[in-house]
C-alpha cells in the first residue's frame, strides 16, 4: 500500500516536472517573494549536503568546506532567490534525507526513490551515478549474478541509494549495512565479507589506497541524483525546483560543475532519463 501511494506521488512529481520545464524562462533573479518564502521559510536557503557520495560533494582540506557540484547548485539557486545560503553537511544520505524530514534543511540532493516520495518532491535527475561491485583480487565471483546467492555477504552504506535498492533486489545474500559510504570497504575488509557495494568513483579511490580488489565489470544499477524539497511546501516551489534543475543542466552548469570539481564517471543527466 505504501509503496503504491510512493509511485503515485512519484509519477505525479514527475508530471509536474516536465510542466515545470516550461517555466524556464521565467527564472530570475528576482523570484516572487511568496515562491521565497516557500522555498526558504527562514530567509535563508538551507541545503542538506551528502558529504558520503565524492560524486556530489567533498570536504575541500585546504578550505574546510564542503565543495562539489550539489554545492554550487546550492549556491546558485540562493543567488536566484536572492537569500544566503547555508550548508547542513552531513556524512550520509539518509542524513541528508533526515535533514528534510526533521525540518533543519529546505532543500537536498538526493538519489530518486519510491520510498522516499512520500515526503519529497523530486525534480527530473540532473546527474546519473552508477553502482558497483568490488570484491577482493582473488574472489570466485566475477559477475552480479554471482552476488546474489545464499552465505554471500554484501557491506553497504546505511540508507545509501544502493541500501534501498539491494534491499529489494536482493533475495539471497545478506547486506551488512556500514554507518556511512566511506566506511563500506574498511568494513568489507576488516569482517572478511564478500562483496563491497557502492559508488564506482569511491569504490576505485578505496581500491588504489589498499590494493588487492576487483571491481566486476557492470554496474548494478543506475542513480538517478536529483534535487528535492519537502512535499510540504507546495506544487509552486516544487515547480520552480524542476524548471531550475532543467535550466542547469540545458546551459551546461552542470557539465561544467562535473569538470570544474575532477568528477569523472557521472554523466549529466538527458530529458528522456
Amino acid at each position: 500500500m505504501i509503496l503504491a501511494f510512493s509511485l503515485t506521488r512519484l509519477r505525479r512529481t514527475f508530471a509536474s516536472t516536465l510542466l515545470a520545464t516550461a517555466l524556464l524562462p521565467s527564472l530570475t533573479l528576482a523570484a516572487d517573494p511568496a515562491l521565497v518564502r516557500q522555498i526558504a521559510p527562514t530567509g535563508v536557503l538551507r541545503a542538506s549536503i551528502n558529504l558520503g557520495n565524492p560524486v556530489l560533494a567533498n570536504m575541500d582540506t585546504t578550505s574546510g568546506q564542503a565543495v562539489g557540484v550539489s554545492v554550487d547548485l546550492a549556491r546558485e539557486l540562493a543567488l536566484r532567490l536572492g537569500v544566503p545560503l547555508q550548508l547542513v553537511v552531513g556524512k550520509t544520505a539518509a542524513g541528508s534525507v533526515r535533514n528534510l524530514e526533521d525540518g533543519q534543511a529546505d532543500i537536498g540532493f538526493f538519489a530518486i526513490d519510491p520510498g522516499r516520495a512520500r515526503e519529497i518532491y523530486f525534480t527530473r535527475p540532473y546527474v546519473l551515478i552508477e553502482g558497483y561491485y568490488a570484491v577482493r583480487a582473488d574472489s570466485p565471483i566475477t559477475t552480479n549474478a554471482q552476488v546474489d546467492r545464499p552465505g554471500v555477504t554484501v557491506a553497504v552504506g546505511r540508507g545509501s541509494a544502493y541500501d534501498l535498492f539491494l534491499s529489494r533486489a536482493l533475495k539471497q545474500a545478506s547486506l551488512v549495512r556500514t554507518p556511512t559510504s566511506a566506511a563500506v570497504v574498511p568494513t568489507f575488509l576488516d569482517q572478511q565479507l564478500d562483496v563491497a557495494a557502492g559508488v564506482k568513483q569511491q569504490l576505485q579511490a578505496d581500491a588504489a589506497k589498499v590494493g588487492g580488489l576487483r571491481i566486476l565489470d557492470q554496474r548494478f544499477m543506475v542513480i538517478r541524483q536529483a534535487m528535492g524539497l519537502p512535499t510540504a511546501r507546495g506544487q509552486q516551489a516544487a515547480d520552480y525546483l524542476a524548471a531550475f534543475v532543467e535550466e542547469m543542466k540545458a546551459s551546461g552548469f552542470v557539465a561544467t560543475a562535473l569538470t570544474r570539481h575532477g568528477i569523472e564517471g557521472a554523466l549529466v543527466a538527458s530529458g528522456e532519463d
